[in-house]
């Protein structure tokens, strides 16, 4: 359940144009300090979340975890996107509050 709700997040990120997809897009964002929460899928290479991960703690960005490339992929209508960067702070929060456990507006 709550998956779906943090898909539905991010889609609406994708609709208003708050969001960053692709290793080089969400890393050039998050050095310009753009980027509220990076969404890494859970079947991305191993690289790719290490270097999230330094990204992250570089910019002090907070990182999750969640779905597939798939399924993250799908929630923006794109094809094989195994990382997003969310560009807007209140979608970011609420994404983050779903992941955490808590529930969100609506």
């Amino acid at each position: 359940m709550k998956n779906n709700k943090i898909l539905g997040l991010i889609g609406l990120a994708a609709r208003a144009r708050k969001i960053s997809f692709g290793a080089d897009s969400v890393e050039l964002q998050a050095q310009k300090k753009k980027v509220y929460l990076i969404i890494l899928a859970q079947n991305s290479s191993v690289r790719t979340k290490e270097k999230f991960q330094k990204i992250s703690e570089k910019y002090k960005i907070p990182i999750i975890i969640t779905e597939t490339i798939e399924n993250l992929s799908k929630a923006i209508g794109k094809n094989n996107k195994a990382i997003l960067g969310i560009e807007d702070i209140n979608l970011a929060n609420e994404i983050q509050k779903i992941y955490n456990g808590g529930e969100a507006i609506g």
